[in-house]
C-alpha cells in the first residue's frame, strides 16, 4: 500500500494532463470486462485516493493543497465511473449484487473519513474545499444508489434515457426528425429481415422427391 501511495504522489502533479486513473489502473479496467469485477476494482481505486489524501494531510509540504485537490477530483470521477457501470449493467438486467456490495462497503468507510477532514478544517482547506464538498456529496449519492433495489435502478435509468431522448428530439429540426425516422425504419426492416431469415433457417427443409425405392441407390 505504501509503495502504491508513493507512486500516486509522484504522478499526482500530472493529473490535470491525464486520465483520472493511472496507466496501470486503466489496463486493469480494460481486462475486467465482467461488471462485478470492474466495480470492485473501481472501489479499490477510490479507497486508494482517500488513503492518499489522508497521507498528504499528515505532512506539511509545499504544493500539498494542489495534490489533495487533484486526488479528490479523481476520487469523484471514479465514483461517477462506478455509477455509469452500475447503471449500464442494471439496464441490461445483469446481476451486480456482489460488485455493488463491494462499492457500498468502501463508500460507507470513506464517507465519515471525508466528513472528518471537512470538520477538522485544515489550514489550506479553502484551496480544495470545493473538491472535498463534491467528493462528500458524490459519495453519499453513490452510496444511496449502491443500496438501491436493482429493479428500481433499471427503471430509473430507462426513464432518464427516455426523458433525454425526448429532450433531444424536441431540439431537432423537421429535417433531422425525418432523417431519424428514416434510420429507425431501416433498423426495423433490417431486424425483421434478420428474424425472418433466422426462422427460415430453423425450418426443416424437405428433401427433393425421388423415384428411387427405399434402400435403392442412384446408379452412376
Amino acid at each position: 500500500m505504501k509503495t502504491l501511495l508513493c507512486c500516486l504522489l509522484l504522478v499526482a502533479p500530472a493529473a490535470a494532463q491525464r486520465d483520472f486513473l493511472s496507466a496501470d489502473e486503466i489496463d486493469q479496467i480494460k481486462e475486467a470486462q465482467e461488471p462485478n469485477l470492474r466495480l470492485k476494482l473501481y472501489a479499490d481505486f477510490a479507497k486508494l485516493r482517500v488513503d492518499l489524501v489522508h497521507n498528504l494531510l499528515g505532512k506539511e509540504k509545499p504544493g500539498r493543497s494542489i495534490l489533495i485537490h487533484d486526488t479528490l477530483d479523481e476520487y469523484s470521477k471514479i465514483l461517477d465511473a462506478i455509477d455509469t457501470v452500475a447503471d449500464s449493467a442494471a439496464e441490461r438486467k445483469t446481476d451486480i449484487h456482489l460488485g455493488l456490495a463491494a462499492v457500498a462497503t468502501v463508500e460507507k468507510a470513506m464517507l465519515p473519513v471525508l466528513k472528518q477532514i471537512e470538520e477538522s478544517r485544515p489550514k489550506d482547506l479553502e484551496r480544495y474545499e470545493f473538491a472535498l464538498t463534491q467528493a462528500i456529496e458524490t459519495t453519499a449519492d453513490s452510496l444511496d444508489l449502491a443500496e438501491e433495489d436493482l429493479g428500481k435502478r433499471a427503471s430509473d435509468v430507462e426513464q432518464r434515457q427516455d426523458a433525454q431522448k425526448k429532450a433531444a428530439q424536441a431540439q431537432m429540426t423537421p429535417t433531422e426528425k425525418e432523417g431519424q425516422q428514416a434510420d429507425e425504419a431501416k433498423k426495423k426492416d433490417a431486424a425483421a429481415a434478420a428474424e425472418e431469415k433466422a426462422a427460415d433457417d430453423a425450418t426443416p427443409k424437405r428433401k427433393p422427391p425421388t423415384l428411387l425405392r427405399p434402400g435403392e441407390k442412384k446408379q452412376q
